[in-house]
């Protein structure tokens, strides 16, 4: 069954929280999309344009990894779709609710209840369990705690006898898988992973990515992942390609080799000028 229909039957024990669907926004079946979003540090003839006006739409249940060269703008547009920078212009909505211009108050409430995040320095805290890092959104969106759910996504990602451990216990990749469960233990809108295998080994990298790609086909997740790893991009079932803060091409179910010569292309010093790019609707 997907997140959808769990999520609406928990939310009937839930307490209601500023985040919630209803006072923002019809659903939608695109999970992430900005429109004209900009980004701009600084004024004058230092200014910094770190995106130059991304047009983007992604589908509910979608895998989506994001490359580039380095200073192309992948960060910049994870926090800014991510609701934890705010673009200079442009809009952006996730799950259909409109994010742009929302007050602090409300974007830490969207944040804690619809969206996950998975770092590449997994950020669980040392003096909790592993039952307790996973349910910590739930307690810091003020719900009471699903030990029952907790103990799902753990068994979903192959810790179901490690919860009452803490994380000095278990290993790197056991404790990115800590951080999965985590990410979707509230049964988010998306999952942010920013360079989720970056601290592993090749083995256990793997593991987690066949884990994230498991969410998407087996929970209806949507996971947008930046990465610098081809053979990480070749679990999603997009990739796109950012260069000068502007998305400058798109692969569909590409190879790990293919997505390489691609990023090759672009970090070239002779590269030729990347083809006219129209954006990506969602599926």
């Amino acid at each position: 069954m997907g997140l959808r229909k769990k999520r609406q039957r928990g939310q009937q024990s839930a307490t209601p929280a500023p985040a919630e669907r209803a006072p923002y926004g019809a659903p939608s079946d695109r999970a992430v999309e900005l429109r004209g979003v900009r980004r701009q540090y600084g004024r004058g003839d230092r200014a910094v344009h770190a995106l130059r006006g991304i047009d983007l739409a992604l589908p509910r249940g979608s895998f989506t990894a994001v490359m580039g060269p380095s200073g192309s703008g992948k960060s910049t547009f994870l926090q800014c779709a991510a609701g934890l920078d705010r673009p200079t212009a442009g809009t952006v909505h996730l799950g259909g609710t409109e994010i742009t211009g929302m007050s602090e108050n409300k974007l830490t409430a969207l944040r804690r209840t619809r969206l996950g995040f998975v770092f590449q320095a997994f950020n669980l805290l040392p003096s909790l369990t592993v039952e307790q890092n996973v349910l910590l959104p739930m307690r810091l969106a003020g719900h009471r705690p699903d030990h029952r759910r907790a103990a799902d996504v753990l068994a979903r990602v192959g810790l179901g006898d490690k919860g009452r451990r803490r994380p000095g216990q278990l290993s790197g990749g056991q404790q990115q898988r800590v951080a999965i469960a985590r990410a979707l233990v509230t049964e988010p809108d998306v999952v942010f992973a920013d360079e989720p295998t970056g601290a592993l080994d090749t083995t256990t990298a793997a593991e987690i990515l066949g884990l994230l790609r498991s969410a998407v086909d087996g929970m209806g997740a949507t996971v947008v992942m930046v990465t610098h790893d081809p053979a990480a991009a070749a679990y999603a079932d997009r990739t796109l390609f950012l260069a000068d803060g502007e998305i400058v091409d798109r692969l569909e179910g590409a190879s790990a080799a293919r997505i390489a010569d691609r990023m090759r292309a672009l970090t070239a010093p002779a590269a030729a000028p990347a083809p006219p790019y129209a954006g990506v609707a969602a599926a």
